[in-house]
C-alpha cells in the first residue's frame, strides 16, 4: 500500500534530507565563509557528522517507506528518525553558536531549518502510521 498518505510525508523527508540540504548551505559568516554539508571541507569531526546524519535521515525514510506491511516496526523506524533528526538539529545548533568569528553577523541558510521540516513531517507520517494500525485493529475485532 504504497499510496498511503504518509508515504508522501516520507517521501518528503527523503527529498529534503538526501536531496536539498546538499544545495542550499547551512549559514555564512560576514568573512563569506559559508558553511555546507560538504564532507570534504569540513574541519572538526561534528562538521563530519551532519552530511551523513542527514544521508541516515533520508535512508531511514526511504526504508521505511518500503515496509508499510509492518506498521510496528514502520513507526518505531520513524521515531528512530526523529531521534536522528533531533540529535543533528542539536549539533547544527551548536556548531551555530561556536562558529569562530561569531561576533560579526552571520546569515543563517534555511538549510539549519531542514532538520525542524522533517522532523514535523515525520511526526504527522507516524500519526497516519498509527491511525493505520487502530484501523486494522478495529477490523481484526470485528472478526
Amino acid at each position: 500500500m504504497i499510496q498511503r498518505i504518509q508515504t508522501l510525508y516520507l517521501l518528503l523527508v527523503g527529498i529534503i534530507s538526501g536531496g536539498l540540504t546538499f544545495v542550499f548551505s547551512l549559514w555564512s559568516t560576514i568573512n563569506g565563509n559559508v558553511f555546507s554539508t560538504d564532507l570534504l571541507s569540513a574541519n572538526s569531526i561534528l562538521e563530519k557528522i551532519v552530511p551523513i546524519l542527514y544521508i541516515v535521515s533520508a535512508i531511514l525514510a526511504i526504508v521505511t517507506i518500503f515496509l508499510f506491511k509492518n506498521r510496528k516496526l514502520q513507526f518505531v523506524l520513524g521515531r528512530l528518525n526523529i531521534l536522528t533528526n533531533l540529535f543533528l538539529l542539536g549539533v547544527l545548533v551548536y556548531l551555530s553558536l561556536t562558529l569562530s568569528g561569531e561576533a560579526a553577523v552571520s546569515e543563517k541558510g534555511i538549510g539549519m531549518f531542514f532538520p525542524v521540516i522533517v522532523i514535523l513531517l515525520l511526526v504527522i507520517a507516524n500519526k497516519a502510521i498509527k491511525k493505520d494500525e487502530d484501523l486494522v485493529k478495529s477490523v481484526d475485532r470485528l472478526r
